[in-house]
């Protein structure tokens, strides 16, 4: 398989169903076919079908599901797109940027792509749960930008660097990456870990929790390193 093959366009929350068959045409466009829907208010419906003008089967084989966290199953690294700066995330990345390290991070397994709805775009926990986030270097006097328009945006990005991916660096001793629900595990159980421990209080969390995804998703945990921070946490609880 080749590296657009194995990414993922993900429609958080979509509203109008015009979006969702733009989006699927924008992806025909470039090549790229693997659509995830998350809780769409109109899908199926004739509007997505006429405004995909042919890309069908795109919308046919697409994904619906409930929540982000099962879109992005199976997932070893996700970029969040997003026109706003949010406090405590990690350093963005610019779209050029955000499409070259998707398609590398795309040889090694899935990755994913993921848009918010046309109002209010992804929440502070959708994006938090994507390993990276990344915008388009807009006119910052009138930023808005119709959701399908910002996927063929990236979308044709995402084709130029597939086109011309550059060399991977080589790591000494690398291993496989962590996948999404690896890294969400490795998350629940430091959770538990620290309430259990009193170290973090549940009725005042603070922002413990999203810290710590922050320092992962700078990390860019390989499974590994998830299995060795999990045994560490089960060795501890075992002491207590």
């Amino acid at each position: 398989m080749q590296p657009l093959d194995h990414i993922r366009v993900v429609l958080s929350h979509t509203s109008h169903p015009g979006n969702i068959g733009a989006t699927a045409r924008a992806m025909k466009n470039m090549g790229l076919s693997r659509l995830v829907l998350v809780n769409p208010k109109h899908f199926p419906d004739p509007q997505a079908h006429a405004m995909s003008a042919g890309a069908t089967d795109v919308l046919a084989n697409a994904q619906v599901v409930s929540t982000l966290a099962q879109g992005l199953e199976g997932t070893i690294f996700a970029v969040a797109m997003s026109a706003r700066r949010r406090e405590l995330a990690v350093t963005p990345l610019w779209a050029r940027e955000a499409a070259a390290e998707l398609v590398t991070a795309a040889t090694q397994g899935d990755v994913a792509l993921v848009f918010g709805n046309e109002t209010a775009g992804l929440s502070n926990e959708e994006l938090f749960q994507c390993r990276r986030w990344a915008m388009i270097p807009v006119n910052p006097g009138f930023s808005s930008l119709n959701v399908a328009a910002a996927v063929q945006l990236m979308c044709y990005e995402l084709r130029l660097a597939a086109q011309n991916p550059g060399q991977p660096p080589v790591v000494a001793g690398a291993g496989l990456p962590a996948s999404h629900e690896e890294v969400e595990h490795l998350v629940a159980h430091l959770e538990r870990a620290a309430i259990a421990s009193e170290f973090l209080d549940p009725a005042s969390p603070k922002r413990l929790i999203l810290r710590l995804r922050r320092l992962f998703s700078r990390a860019g945990l390989e499974k590994e390193e998830v299995n060795i921070l999990r045994g560490l946490l089960t060795a501890f609880e075992k002491k207590r």
